[in-house]
């Protein structure tokens, strides 16, 4: 395949994707700045899709396929890594998402560091000239977007409180018996946006009032996918063969007072049972790593490091490896899909609880992931994320918001855990946090 890149004039993602977000297979990948984020991507009009089942026996082969190795993104839902563990298929209350679903882009827009590219891909120069000048034309058609209002006009939890309690005390009693140390569960909440109003509305009111490191916004058919995460499943450099994963584990909601915020942030570094639960997800996913991973190359580079958000402050680790060789993106989702950080320890295991005591998720802590056009791969990790499905009355979503339960949780505080979490998100749809 060729590619050609060219420089082509800043502009403001945000607007070129407020340009195209009605097009066919509207993508924007944006980033809120964080230098370890990356880049930040913009494009429509795919020319090859998939849209299917995970084979157990290689979930992800589809990869590498010479037709999904370059300019590719794609969904993976955590029902569909969850599978091979659980047996379980059933239907998702969001649609009925599909395991996967790729979409190759041959032309897009890169924005990094105040530069701003077009890629061509194609299987000729010539293609790959004509995707590129595409790709630049789209600049002409940024506009400035406006905050919209709040476009959902109904939001309401799928199951009550003492439902989650009781879920909560459930898995620290399995841990008890020994059967698990550790599970992420989670809580739904679900609606209806307004008469004519589009999921490019939150996603803006997102990135205009609380972007995050892995804002995403997806069109797909019938479907979309708003993402606020800031959370990095999986970065693998081709070049140079190196992955890193930063999970996260551990949570305290923020505080308009500063020194009152200052002393929840050293709280949340303090705390064992926070530090035991993100230790745990490192082990788990050093595991995960050395099954591609160079022997005696897994490290971990930055342990228990505090990232404040609007909202929140979080417990973040980081851990590298070098591939083996042979190995890239197909090979390296298989390896670690779904991420541990939102199932526990042991993976299997916790998988087993988390489909006992939840319906199924859909795109929720999935992971919507890009391989760019050197062939390199940038997975998040879908927490602050909602689904969107259209219907002949408009668009209806649903969105979840978990926590990593172990021994010592108490109920209460997991409930309100759940509800800092969600508070971002409810504020885009609904205009309130609370």
């Amino acid at each position: 395949m060729h590619r050609v890149e060219r420089r082509v004039d800043w502009h403001d993602p945000l607007a070129v994707a407020c340009g195209l977000h009605r097009r066919t297979g509207a993508l924007a990948l944006i980033s809120d700045g964080d230098v370890r984020a990356g880049r930040s991507w913009v494009a429509a009009e795919p020319d090859l899709l998939f849209v299917g089942p995970m084979p157990p026996e290689a979930p992800f082969r589809i990869l590498n396929d010479p037709d999904f190795a370059r300019g590719v993104v794609g969904l993976a839902t955590y029902d569909g890594g969850a599978r091979p563990a659980t047996g379980q298929r059933g239907v998702s209350q969001d649609g009925d998402w599909p395991d996967l679903m790729l979409a190759r882009y041959p032309a897009l827009l890169r924005f990094q560091d105040g530069v701003a590219t077009a890629v061509g891909l194609g299987a000729s120069e010539a293609e790959a000239e004509g995707q590129a000048d595409r790709a630049e034309g789209w600049l002409g058609l940024a506009t400035s977007p406006d905050v919209p209002g709040p476009p959902a006009e109904t939001f309401h939890t799928e199951a009550s409180d003492d439902a989650y309690r009781h879920a909560v005390a459930e898995v620290v009693r399995r841990i008890g018996e020994g059967e698990l140390f550790q599970a992420n569960i989670a809580r739904a909440w679900s609606g209806r946006l307004g008469s004519g109003v589009d999921p490019f509305d939150v996603f803006l009111r997102l990135a205009r009032s609380r972007a995050a490191a892995y804002g995403a916004f997806w069109r797909m058919g019938d479907r979309a996918l708003v993402s606020n995460s800031p959370e990095l499943f999986l970065n693998f450099d081709a070049a140079a063969a190196r992955i890193e994963t930063r999970p996260i584990k551990g949570t305290r909601g923020r505080d308009a007072d500063a020194a009152t915020d200052a002393r929840l942030a050293a709280d949340l570094v303090a705390s064992a049972k926070d530090r035991a639960e993100n230790l745990m997800i490192v082990d788990l996913m050093r595991n995960d790593l050395s099954r591609v991973a160079v022997p005696g190359s897994v490290k971990v580079e930055r342990l228990f490091e505090v990232e404040t958000l609007p909202t929140v402050h979080h417990l973040v680790s980081t851990v590298t490896a070098q591939a083996r060789s042979g190995t890239g993106p197909a090979e390296l989702m298989g390896a670690t899909f779904p991420p541990g950080s939102i199932t526990g320890a042991p993976k299997h295991q916790s998988m087993k609880v988390i489909a006992d005591l939840e319906p199924p998720r859909g795109p929720w802590c999935g992971s919507l992931f890009m391989i760019d056009a050197e062939g390199s791969l940038t997975a998040s990790v879908l927490i602050r994320t909602a689904g969107f499905v259209q219907d002949g009355r408009g668009w209806s979503f649903r969105t979840l918001a978990g926590a990593g339960i172990v021994a010592d949780s108490d109920p209460d505080a997991e409930l309100a855990e759940t509800t800092v979490k969600i508070s971002a998100l409810r504020q885009a749809l609904t205009g309130s946090a609370d």
